[in-house]
Formats: C-alpha cells, structure tokens, sequence
C-alpha cells in the first residue's frame, strides 16, 4: 500500500499550475489534443502532483482521442479507481494512489495485451526520460 500524500487545497494551488490544479484536484478535463505532445523515446509518466511513477512509455499508444493513452499503469499499486457518474454516464475514474490526484478515465476499449485503455489528462503527468 502506498503511503498518501496530504496537503492543504492552498498548498496544491501553489504548487501547480492553474489548469493542472482544476484537473488533479477539482476532477476537470482537459481540452482533448492540448497536452498530448510529450517527446518520443523511453520514458516514464509521472504523476505532476506528488511525482510518482505511473505509466511507462512502453505502454503509450495514439487512441486517436487528444488525450495520452496507455493500455496499463506502470505498477497496479500505482492508480486507483472509483466510480464516476457525472455528466449522466457511468465511467471508472483514474487516481494517483499516493496524493489522490485525478488522471482521467479507464475504458474497455484499449489494445491487447489488457484490452484497457487509460485516458490521461496530459497536464497531470510529468515525463522524464529514462537512463
């Protein structure tokens, strides 16, 4: 189990951007097609909230929809899932599992070998290249 990272919304605030902030900590969404340009080349998907890892470039792929897209976590330790009925549908929302910062959505759709695709707001990762 991950020990959670606890701060105030004041410290959060400070710390991220504005639209970061809404996304991770107020569970917004990010304009599809305006943070997906991360650099190519082996990397690692960290969370921009508390830096922890969540998804490895070996697991990216283009789904077409504007947001990155991987079909598994770098560890099943690292994300949590709940249930989230806004906007009048039924969908499994995606969490760091050490700060609870909202990432996006998981959705049955993804390549094999998981058949999951992991919709991630790109302003709630931060990338950095491996070695």
């Amino acid at each position: 189990m991950v020990e959670k990272i606890r701060k105030s919304d004041e410290e959060w605030s400070a710390q991220l951007s504005d639209l970061a902030y809404r996304v991770t900590r107020q569970h917004k969404t990010e304009r599809a097609f305006t943070h997906d340009d991360f650099p190519e080349g082996p990397a690692t998907y960290h969370c921009v909230c508390c830096g922890q890892a969540l998804f490895d470039s070996d697991a990216k792929f283009d789904s077409g929809t504007g947001w990155p897209s991987f079909f598994r976590p770098i560890d099943a330790d690292a994300i949590e899932e709940s249930e989230d009925r806004s906007w009048f549908m039924k969908r499994i929302e995606v969490h760091c599992s050490a700060c609870d910062a909202h990432l996006g959505h998981v959705f049955p759709d993804g390549p094999p070998p998981t058949g999951l695709r992991y919709c991630i707001n790109g302003v709630a990762l931060e990338w950095r290249p491996k070695g």
